[in-house]
C-alpha cells in the first residue's frame, strides 16, 4: 500500500513537471484582457496571462461560484513578505480557532516549495498527505483530460486548480492564497469574490513579466483588489502607494494602509517581519469581524503573543545551529530584501576574531530582476567582513551559470578583502561552505539570494 502511494505521488510529480513551461515567452501578450491601463506606455507583459482559462477549468472540475465563494478567500500579493504574511494570517486564525472553534479548518496556498511540493497546499498548516495530493491532482487531470504534453493549464495553474479542488473537498472555513508572482493576470486571481485582499511591500521584481517600471509592477499587484472585498496594503513608497490607491478607487474600494505596529509583543528578526505581522494581524481581525461577528471576533492579546513567539516559516530568517557553525538561511532574492537579511546577519553574528570565520553562499535567478543590483545591495548592507564568498547558480541554465562571473567581479570591486569562489553545482557550494566553516573554531554562514538554494541548504543540513 505504501509503495503504491509513493509510486502514485512520484507519477503526479512527473506529470506536473511535464507541464512546465520550458522558457518564458518573448512575444507580446496574446489576450483579450485589458492591458491599456498600465502606467507604462511600453509594458513588458508577455505571453498568455495565467488567469486565462482558470474559471472555465474550475467549472469543468464541477466547482460553482458559490463553492469558490464558500472558501472565504484571503488573497495576498506583493514583492516581499507575501508568503510570510499569509503564514502569519493562517497562524493567527488557527490560534483563534483553538480558543473559539472558528475557524475550524484553514487552507493555505503558498509557493514556491523548498523541499516537498506538498508544502504549497496545507490544511491547518500541515502539508496535505502524499495520497491526498496524488488523488486530487489525478481528479484535476482526469476532469480536464490532460496529457503530459499538449494544451491546457501549465504547472502553476494545475497546482492552483488542485488547491481549490482540495480546499473545497476539505470544506475549509478560510483559504489564504499567495499569488504566484503577479496579481491582475495571476492564476490565483480567478476568485471573483474574496473576503479580503492584502498587498505587502512592493519593489523591483519579475521585471520581464510585470515591468518595466515599479508603477507597472504595482498596477499588476493591485489587480487583486475586488469590489466588495476589504483591501489592505502595507506602507509603500509614494509612487507605489499612489498606484495602489488609484486601482482601489477604480473599483470603489476603501483602501486601508497598515504601518508597522511597534506595540506587537516579542522580538522580530527584522523590521520587515514586524510589518508583515502587523498587516497579517489587521487582516485577520477584519476577517474575524466579517465572518465571526460576536464578542470573540478579534484575536486576544494571548492569541497574538503565542503566534509571534512560536512563529516559524522555513527558509525565512531561519537559524540552524550545527556544532560551532551557525547557518543563517533566508530566501531573500531582490533589492528590497537584501538590506533586511543583511541586517539580521549583522546583528547576530559572532564577534570578529582570528578564530572565527564568516562565509556567504549566494545564488540568483537570472532574468526576473537585476541580479547585479541585488548583489550590490547585499555587499553594501553587510557591515562585518565576510572572508569567503561562494557564488553558485540558481539553476543549471546557461544564463544563470554565465551570470556568476559578473557577480564575482562585482563583489571583488565592492569587497576586495573577500576570497571569492565560483561553483557551478549548488550542492558542492554548500559542501565547500561547510568545510570552510568547520576549519575555524566558530563560524557564521549566510545562505541567500534564491529559494532554490535555500531548499538545497535545508536538505543538506538535514532539516527537511
Amino acid at each position: 500500500m505504501v509503495a503504491s502511494q509513493e509510486r502514485a505521488f512520484q507519477n503526479a510529480i512527473a506529470f506536473l513537471n511535464s507541464r512546465m513551461r520550458t522558457a518564458r515567452p518573448q512575444h507580446p501578450g496574446s489576450t483579450q484582457l485589458p492591458v491599456t491601463s498600465l502606467p507604462s506606455t511600453n509594458p513588458t507583459f508577455r505571453g498568455t496571462p495565467p488567469i486565462q482559462g482558470m474559471r472555465e477549468w474550475l467549472r469543468k472540475l464541477g466547482h460553482t461560484n458559490d463553492q469558490i465563494d464558500s472558501l472565504n478567500v484571503i488573497h495576498i500579493a506583493g514583492t516581499k513578505g507575501k508568503g510570510t504574511t499569509c503564514t502569519f494570517i493562517e497562524n493567527f486564525l488557527r490560534e483563534h480557532g483553538k480558543r473559539t472553534g472558528f475557524p475550524r479548518k484553514t487552507g493555505l496556498y503558498t509557493g514556491p516549495h523548498l523541499v516537498d511540493i506538498r508544502e504549497r497546499i496545507r490544511i491547518n498548516f500541515a502539508p496535505v498527505s502524499k495520497d491526498t495530493f496524488s488523488q486530487n491532482l489525478a481528479e484535476v487531470r482526469e476532469a480536464l483530460g490532460l496529457e503530459e504534453q499538449g494544451p491546457g493549464p501549465r504547472y502553476l495553474q494545475i497546482l492552483a486548480l488542485t488547491s481549490y479542488h482540495t480546499f473545497i473537498k476539505e470544506k475549509v472555513d478560510v483559504a489564504i492564497y499567495e499569488t504566484h508572482h503577479g496579481g491582475e493576470y495571476d492564476a490565483t486571481n480567478c476568485v471573483e469574490n474574496p473576503v479580503i485582499t492584502g498587498i505587502t511591500s512592493i519593489g523591483m521584481d519579475h521585471i520581464a513579466s510585470l515591468g518595466p517600471s515599479i508603477t507597472d509592477i504595482a498596477w499588476h499587484k493591485a489587480g487583486i483588489i475586488k469590489p466588495g472585498a476589504a483591501a489592505f496594503t502595507a506602507e509603500q513608497k509614494e509612487s507605489v502607494a499612489q498606484e495602489i490607491k488609484a486601482r482601489a478607487n477604480e473599483k470603489n474600494v476603501d483602501l486601508e494602509v497598515v504601518a508597522s505596529d511597534p506595540t506587537l509583543p516579542g522580538d522580530f528578526p527584522s523590521e520587515c517581519q514586524r510589518l508583515n505581522a502587523s498587516l497579517a494581524l489587521r487582516i485577520s481581525n477584519k476577517f474575524l469581524n466579517k465572518k465571526h461577528p460576536d464578542s470573540a471576533s478579534i484575536l486576544s492579546e494571548s492569541d497574538i503573543a503565542r503566534v509571534i513567539e512560536n512563529f516559524t516559516w522555513p527558509g525565512r530568517f531561519q537559524l540552524i545551529e550545527r556544532d560551532a557553525v551557525s547557518w543563517y538561511i533566508d530566501g531573500a532574492h531582490n533589492e528590497l530584501s537584501m538590506p533586511q537579511v543583511a541586517g539580521w546577519f549583522n546583528n547576530n553574528v559572532k564577534p570578529v576574531s582570528p578564530n572565527a570565520r564568516r562565509v556567504l553562499i549566494f545564488a540568483q535567478k537570472e532574468g526576473q530582476r537585476d541580479g547585479l543590483e541585488v548583489v550590490k545591495a547585499l555587499a553594501e548592507s553587510l557591515v562585518s567582513p565576510v572572508e569567503h564568498v561562494i557564488f553558485t547558480p540558481h539553476s543549471a541554465s546557461a544564463a544563470d551559470i554565465a551570470r556568476i562571473d559578473t557577480y564575482c567581479q562585482c563583489w571583488a570591486e565592492l569587497r576586495p578583502e573577500a576570497k571569492i569562489t565560483r561553483m557551478v553545482d549548488p550542492k558542492e557550494a554548500l559542501r565547500l561552505g561547510s568545510k570552510l566553516a568547520s576549519e575555524a573554531d566558530s563560524a557564521d554562514v549566510l545562505v541567500t539570494g534564491s529559494l532554490y538554494l535555500v531548499g538545497e541548504a535545508i536538505q543538506y543540513l538535514g532539516e527537511a
